[in-house]
């Protein structure tokens, strides 16, 4: 991979994961770079990626997990602090906190083993041809060219002491004539690019260096953001090698979509030499909680321009409830799995809790469909800072009522939408959709289950100057404001889907003005904003399999 203009800033792929904008552009450079720096984004920022196994997401920051929350199963590995660790999350759990103790093998520690990598034929220190000795063999070896990229090049300079990474990985060196007369074995070499050390990447088999030798210039100082191969649509950049690889990387999955079925390392059959650590890192995750969550049973179709919204159909919006009270129905509210329902703060009243009935599956409240199921309210959580002179935090939690004789809730036809966790998902100006039984523009009733398709909308303190929290709020509307919440609506779901058709609730419809006017866009508490609080009442492993 060629360098794309460095600038004596921050190296944003170990550092950050800002988008470098091209070299003639220096105005807009500039303002990444600030935002590179104002924002601080690094490979441990989980509301842009996904944390590592043996990491979990405390406040937007991957940190280490204690070694015993890693999952027991998996195989046993050995430290070059001479320890041996039952699984590879442990290791690396314990490398956070001990940076000494990195990975050296697979399997039990037997004594005298080593593994190293060194430069030679350089003109300094920070620079050469790279020679590794693996920790079964007894001879160094060097690294073939064509498995060589920025990506190695970076973790090979962190593991010589270079913090910043790699400068180049292009660079020809002189090397003796008899290397180039007799060229030597060498092997290849895999990384994803966060490993701390050469002696993670995965190596395979040999060949005979007849393209050439691996070679590196090591960073000696702090310089500027650079180009990457693949660009999530989150704003992180990806090395090349983990596109089509069969783990989703980016938070949104497009650096799996398109990939037609041929992963990156499925191109090969390769001859390991070494233990390979992505096999391993996956086995890992397959002991994560399994989720379902966010897929419909039938497609939704969209339409561009629905006045008024539409009709729904029976499981069309599987996640949808109304909350009833007092014979009428009050609220929305989002289900979000087990035994809970997502809505909005002034829906509800935890004084109330005996009131209140949670319709599941409904479509028309006056002739209620078979489908329907009715649920009671067994607890109220409104949280805390709500604040109902200014809709902040405009959000609670329904626990339901389980039935006699049922360990669970169950809702046979209910489908939980899936809850964000960062708020990085959706852009504005992504579609999504909007639901309830609100009233019309003209505050005529509404007894069937309506929808309509809504954009994000940046910006939206000039429609509410003083009203509007970034933060906490999101706003959503159509250009004309033909489609929009109105009253009735409250608490129901605003949801998009990403890229590979899964469906988040991305807000819960809270106040706005004037239905259906385009200068005043409706109002939703931004969901992703909530996760860590919502997660902490319901149980994390119930709305995510990630980051947790």
């Amino acid at each position: 991979m060629k360098l794309v203009h460095v600038v004596p800033l921050l190296f944003c792929f170990h550092l950050s994961f800002c988008k470098l904008t091209s070299a003639s552009d220096a105005s807009q450079e500039d303002l990444v770079d600030r935002k590179c720096l104002a924002e601080q984004y690094t490979h441990l920022s989980c509301s842009k990626v996904f944390c590592q196994p043996w990491q979990k997401c405390i406040e937007g920051t991957c940190v280490c997990k204690l070694p015993y929350q890693c999952p027991k199963n998996g195989t046993a590995v050995c430290s070059t602090n001479g320890k041996s660790y039952p699984t590879y999350c442990q290791q690396k759990s314990f490398e956070c906190l001990k940076p000494q103790a990195k990975f050296l093998k697979s399997g039990t520690c037997t004594g005298g083993e080593t593994f190293s990598v060194s430069l030679n034929y350089g003109n300094t220190d920070t620079d050469g041809i790279v020679e590794v000795k693996l920790a079964d063999q007894d001879e160094k070896i060097f690294i073939c060219k064509s498995s060589w990229g920025i990506t190695q090049a970076n973790v090979a300079c962190l593991d010589l002491g270079f913090p910043q990474g790699a400068l180049e990985a292009e660079r020809e060196f002189h090397v003796p004539a008899h290397l180039h007369e007799n060229p030597p074995e060498c092997v290849h070499v895999q990384c994803r690019g966060l490993e701390t050390s050469l002696a993670e990447c995965t190596f395979t088999r040999k060949a005979i260096a007849h393209e050439g030798l691996a070679g590196v210039v090591c960073h000696t100082a702090a310089t500027g953001c650079r180009g990457q191969a693949f660009w999530c649509k989150s704003g992180v950049c990806l090395p090349s090698q983990r596109r089509c690889d069969g783990e989703v990387d980016c938070i949104a999955g497009d650096d799996e979509v398109g990939c037609g079925g041929v992963s990156y390392l499925a191109q090969e059959k390769p001859t390991y030499l070494t233990a390979d650590m992505d096999a391993e890192r996956k086995r890992i995750k397959s002991f994560f909680p399994k989720l379902s969550c966010g897929v419909r049973n039938s497609k939704l179709v969209r339409r561009k321009r629905v006045v008024g919204g539409r009709p729904a159909s029976v499981g069309q919006f599987p996640w949808q409830v109304a909350i009833k009270e007092n014979e009428k129905i009050s609220c929305g509210g989002i289900y979000i799995g087990g035994c809970w329902v997502l809505t909005a703060a002034h829906c509800v009243r935890a004084s109330k809790v005996h009131r209140y009935q949670i319709w599941a599956s409904l479509v028309d409240w006056i002739r209620p469909n078979s489908e329907t199921l009715v649920q009671y309210a067994n607890k109220i959580i409104v949280h805390e800072n709500y604040a109902g002179t200014t809709y902040k935090n405009d959000i609670a939690l329904i626990e339901l009522r389980k039935r006699p004789n049922q360990q669970e809730c169950v809702l046979p036809n209910s489908v939980p939408a899936c809850v964000p966790w960062s708020p990085h998902l959706f852009q504005p100006g992504d579609r999504c959709v909007v639901s309830g039984w609100g009233r019309e523009k003209d505050n005529q009733k509404v007894f069937s289950l309506k929808w309509g398709e809504v954009h994000i909308i940046n910006n939206c303190s000039r429609f509410y100057p003083g009203r509007y929290f970034e933060k906490e709020m999101e706003c959503a509307g159509t250009e004309d404001g033909s489609i929009d919440a109105c009253k009735g609506d409250s608490g129901g779901p605003l949801v998009c889907e990403d890229i590979n058709n899964v469906t988040y609730v991305w807000g819960v419809v809270s106040w706005g003005e004037n239905c259906g006017k385009p200068e005043f866009p409706g109002v939703y508490t931004k969901v992703a904003n909530y996760f860590d609080w919502i997660s902490q009442k319901v149980g994390r492993s119930l709305i995510s399999q990630y980051n947790v």
